[in-house]
């Protein structure tokens, strides 16, 4: 049993390497993660997914066990609102700090010009265009977080939590996670805010461990993959549409938010700190953990 998921889990992450080679080289032929209008990266972000798929049809000749059910409402819920906590914690003392200012007035045009008939609150404007934001920027990061998490947490995650501790579990998975990006951060223009390669990574590093010990605990426990994939699309929102678009960057801002600040280094480390003393709840038996 323990040899079958070993050679499961180096398999998934031979053909992960293969194929996701292929789209590392056409990105960083171009320089930018935005070649080919992102279809680049949206064709790697699935790459874990196809290689996870093709592993269970060789090792399990269906598609069951990566976690297809939706599992408990209470677990989405909590991989919805997670990354909004802890962005709204980073991002409101960035703001009130100094550290970097609010709101951008470049965004701020467009959504005036949108909601000034409706009022002329720029804080209401501002919570009606987030939280529309958030709800249609979800189904649209559910279709490539979906592609990522069928791969790490739909087969990667419960396999390693068959052989090992949770704690390894959540490292081993968020170290993958982390090199998996590392080609498109040194090498090419994913660390758009500007602060130094060197930086940005041991930041992005801290940050993805850390959130792992969070998707790994929400996928064992709930036995489903959408909590993984709700919890990723929604990061990608609140960080990458809301939260640091409407921030007035300068000097020292590109070293405090963002996937590559300090900011959310500090709180993924919380997090992981939070689920991991959450370990013992976590179910034993083969048809728990899978789903």
């Amino acid at each position: 049993m323990q040899s079958k998921t070993i050679q499961k889990i180096v398999t998934f992450l031979v053909i992960t390497l293969v194929l996701s080679s292929i789209f590392y080289y056409a990105i960083l032929s171009a320089g930018t993660v935005y070649a080919a209008g992102g279809i680049y990266v949206f064709g790697l972000m699935w790459v874990p997914g196809i290689a996870g798929i093709i592993t269970q049809l060789i090792f399990e000749h269906s598609l069951r066990g990566l976690g297809w059910k939706p599992g408990k409402f209470k677990y989405l819920a909590i991989a919805w609102l997670l990354p909004l906590a802890y962005c709204l914690v980073v991002y409101s003392i960035t703001w009130l700090s100094g550290l970097g200012g609010f709101p951008n007035p470049e965004l701020m045009a467009p959504i005036q010009e949108r909601w000034g008939g409706l009022t002329s609150s720029p804080v209401v404007q501002i919570l009606i265009t987030a939280t529309l934001a958030s709800f249609f920027g979800m189904v649209v990061g559910l279709i490539s977080a979906l592609g990522e998490e069928i791969g790490w947490r739909g087969l990667l995650v419960p396999e390693l939590f068959k052989v090992t501790s949770f704690t390894k579990t959540a490292l081993i998975s968020g170290a993958v996670w982390t090199l998996w990006h590392f080609p498109l951060l040194f090498f090419a223009d994913y660390n758009l805010p500007g602060a130094p390669r060197w930086y940005a990574g041991l930041m992005f590093a801290v940050m993805v461990i850390g959130i792992s010990f969070a998707f790994a605990w929400l996928r064992l426990k709930s036995g489903s993959l959408w909590t993984a994939a709700m919890f990723h699309a929604m990061h990608n929102v609140f960080v990458q549409t809301i939260f640091t678009p409407l921030t007035v960057p300068n000097k020292i801002t590109p070293y405090i938010i963002d996937e590559f600040g300090v900011g959310l280094a500090l709180m993924a480390v919380v997090v992981a700190l939070v689920f991991w003393n959450k370990r013992s709840e976590l179910p034993r038996t083969k048809e728990e953990v899978v789903g």
